[in-house]
């Protein structure tokens, strides 16, 4: 993100359920820029979430979630808040969305949705897409991504993503009518592309090379710190055990009985803590994910680039052939074998009149093709122009992101290890008055 940014113009995402503490050190975490026009005028939340049930488009009930989106203007007369305009989003809205930018910025790289089902999770946290925990991380990730949409300086310009934000019924038509489904590239044609390209960009390659590592690297995290909040519960709820024996042993003593009873409450008090500690965790690994997602988006910019390299060869060779052609039609020589040759031989040579017409049509197709190479060459710089710009900043966001998020994870587990010792202090103290 950029330095420039003063911390008057950042836009905060808010309602992640951390300490005071916590949440004064992970604030850059969770902030976008508001460089731009759109979020100087308009503050946009996603408030709430709610559950219903309907029928789908197979004509079956159905339950799912939909988010609450909440727009006001940034800066009101009189210091008194607007009410929000609102509307109610399903996730397959914000997808379509998604898919919408990725088609028509295809040298942008799109920020990435929250998961649809939980992944990398441990053993006591729920799979269930409906369950109100993961509901209310997923709600958290949704505002993320407007928020990275509304903060990006050609992203945020987009009609379709402000009809997102304010029409609720006419937007989906809207989206449609762009025809943007119809500009999709084909995936049988990118993986044709990828490993047909004779002279491929060696810094997208070494980007793609990148994102696959990073992805790699990300993955691993988030299963070791899955393994970990796995252990560290049973850990935690042993403790219990503890609590319950002093309590068991108090009944028993006199002069020990008041100092055993204490330090019981003090491990049931421990054992507990570790729910709100791994609910904690969850949004530093939500972190993570955000950005095991954004390598997908990063190789989907580096095969959009493949695909125009591999158009711009593709014409290049056509219009090597066609000069070719000419050559040979000219002199009356056939460098390699061909039907044509074969044709010449068995059957004579053409008249000069039907060789002139030939000769007149070759030199209009190479005057085509010499077009359509142009347009191709402009077309892949400014491909490249557009989409280096974009990367650029993007490393400068990620490499600040993933900084502050592995800070604010080792302050949580500072500030757990310091509450386990304030337990066993507690703890130490009750036995000392025994």
């Amino acid at each position: 993100m950029a330095d420039s940014v003063s911390s008057e113009e950042v836009a905060v995402i808010s309602n992640t359920d951390i300490t005071s503490t916590e949440s004064e050190n992970n604030i850059i975490n969770t902030m976008v820029e508001r460089g731009t026009a759109l979020l100087r005028k308009l503050e946009i939340n996603v408030a709430e979430a709610e559950k219903r049930t309907g029928k789908n488009t197979v004509n079956m009930q159905e339950t799912y979630t939909v988010y609450l989106i909440e727009i006001r203007p940034a800066e009101t007369e009189g210091g008194t808040p607007a009410a929000p305009d609102t509307l109610w989003r399903r996730y397959s809205e914000f997808e379509l969305l998604r898919t919408y930018l990725l088609v028509t910025y295809p040298y942008i790289i799109i920020p990435p949705l929250p998961e649809k089902r939980a992944e990398f999770v441990w053993h006591k946290l729920s799979a269930d897409n409906l369950d109100p925990d993961f509901v209310e991380r997923r709600r958290v990730g949704l505002e993320n991504f407007l928020l990275r949409v509304a903060s990006h300086p050609v992203l945020s310009n987009d009609k379709i993503f402000f009809l997102f934000l304010t029409e609720e019924k006419g937007w989906r038509d809207a989206v449609l009518e762009t025809g943007f489904q119809d500009k999709a590239d084909s995936r049988l044609k990118s993986l044709s592309a990828m490993f047909r390209v004779k002279n491929p960009d060696k810094r997208f390659t070494a980007l793609k090379q990148y994102s696959d590592e990073l992805n790699s690297v990300i993955s691993q995290l988030l299963r070791i710190r899955a393994r970990v909040a796995d252990r560290l519960y049973g850990v935690y709820k042993v403790h219990g055990n503890y609590g319950r024996v002093f309590s068991e042993w108090s009944a028993i003593e006199k002069e020990m009985g008041d100092g055993l009873q204490s330090a019981g409450h003090h491990m049931d008090t421990y054992a507990a803590s570790i729910d709100d500690i791994l609910e904690e965790e969850e949004h530093f690994a939500d972190q993570l994910k955000e950005y095991l997602f954004y390598t997908d988006a990063v190789r989907s910019v580096c095969r959009k680039h493949e695909l125009i390299q591999y158009e711009l060869e593709m014409a290049a060779q056509d219009l090597a052939q066609k000069k070719q052609q000419k050559e040979e039609l000219a002199t009356g020589t056939v460098r390699i074998f061909s039907l044509k040759g074969m044709t010449s031989k068995l059957f004579g040579q053409e008249s000069p009149e039907q060789k002139e017409s030939r000769l007149a049509a070759l030199e209009q197709s190479i005057q085509e093709g010499e077009e359509t190479v142009k347009e191709k060459n402009t077309e892949c710089q400014q491909f490249v122009r557009a989409a280096w710009d974009d990367i650029e900043h993007f490393k400068e966001q990620k490499d600040k992101d993933l900084r502050e998020a592995l800070i604010s994870y080792a302050i949580m587990q500072i500030s757990m290890c310091k509450k386990g010792i304030q337990v066993w202090s507690n703890a130490k103290e009750c036995f000392s008055k025994m």
